[in-house]
């Protein structure tokens, strides 16, 4: 009976540090809790871009990994492309923007 017990105690201390491992973040993936600041990052630049005049959100696509901020879309003019970058880098949580907005 004891050592069925250590057995089971021996599993579920396996079984937990499976699931921890699971949420941790690596290079290429993140962690869950980076995952909801990504996504809170995300909605913030849309806002933002949505707010600004002259700058259509329905044209800027917004992807936040880690951090960094990929722009990417049409618009109609450079100035809309510098003014997006812009916009991204004064939103809290961002750390780096790829803005990758082409003309139309």
């Amino acid at each position: 009976m004891k050592h069925l017990s250590r057995f089971f105690t021996a599993f579920l201390l396996a079984l937990t540090l499976m699931t921890a491992a699971g949420c941790a973040s690596t290079h290429k993936q993140e962690g869950t809790g980076e995952y909801v600041d990504d996504t809170v990052v995300t909605s913030k630049v849309k806002a933002a871009i949505l707010n600004e005049p002259g700058l259509s959100s329905a044209d800027i696509n917004v992807e936040t990994f880690k951090g960094v901020v990929q722009l990417s879309g049409f618009v109609n003019s450079k100035a809309d492309i510098t003014k997006a970058a812009a916009v991204a880098r004064s939103v809290g949580g961002v750390t780096s923007v790829k803005n990758d907005i082409r003309l139309k």
